[in-house]
């Protein structure tokens, strides 16, 4: 089996760097980032992409061998000292376009160049990074608007992707994947409101996800799952 990781250099992308690399079903791991990945061994090969520039993704993907597995890890909560929205009155429309570009535009354009290498006469997945303040229907507290709103636009990409595969991969399954909080610099602001046993080191939410990829099926292709295999609701 082949894998593909986008966004591998650190964090969760790492830690499914470092996990597929270990696991014998995987015959090489092909790691793509904006720098060298930390990731090394015989199996291991990366390359430097831009999820903005599109050329550098269509370049990568030239170099592609079938693929059975791409997971996406990539994702923008915040830049900076600037934090989630709020309030409406906070709303800026400079690091809302970041947040969509991050978010949704880039998986977009990495899922186009991709797709047309995932495995066609097997089981193959492409997962993406999604996030539960992503579900429109789950939304109770408000704020949160360019991360809320991207990754629920991610969702709604997943889903229209889905719908062509089944078409042309029949086999083939795209889903989305909350990790759930875990313990990196892009949650260290925001974990003290984390329940007790609900803050996960990247290598416990990697195992977990791939875990519920494993399960999958490609009747529920489309659809986004959380760490324990939960459907979140659109």
């Amino acid at each position: 089996m082949h894998a593909l990781v986008v966004g591998a250099s650190g964090g969760l992308g790492a830690a499914f760097v470092s996990l597929l690399a270990a696991d014998p079903r995987i015959t090489h791991a092909t790691c793509w980032s904006r720098s060298e990945t930390a990731a090394t061994g015989a199996k291991v090969s990366g390359a430097r992409i831009d999820l903005m520039d599109e050329a550098t993704i269509e370049t990568a993907a030239g170099n592609l061998a079938e693929v059975d597995l791409a997971i996406v890890a990539t994702g923008l909560l915040h830049d900076g000292d600037r934090g989630p929205e709020k309030t409406w009155r906070s709303i800026d429309p400079a690091p809302m376009r970041r947040a969509f570009e991050i978010n949704a535009i880039g998986p977009a354009i990495v899922a186009k160049h991709v797709l047309p290498h995932l495995a066609g006469n097997r089981r193959a997945v492409i997962a993406m990074l999604s996030a539960r303040v992503g579900s429109i229907s789950d939304n109770r507290s408000g704020g949160w608007h360019s991360y809320r709103a991207s990754k629920a636009a991610l969702n709604q990409i997943i889903r229209c992707l889905s719908i062509e595969l089944a078409v042309r991969r029949p086999q083939a399954i795209c889903v989305g994947l909350h990790p759930g909080t875990v313990d990196t610099a892009l949650s260290r602001p925001f974990q003290v409101n984390v329940a007790d046993g609900r803050l996960f080191t990247a290598e416990h939410a990697a195992r977990c996800l791939l875990d519920v990829v494993d399960g999958l099926t490609p009747l529920q292709s489309g659809r986004v799952f959380d760490w324990a295999g939960k459907e979140i609701p659109p």
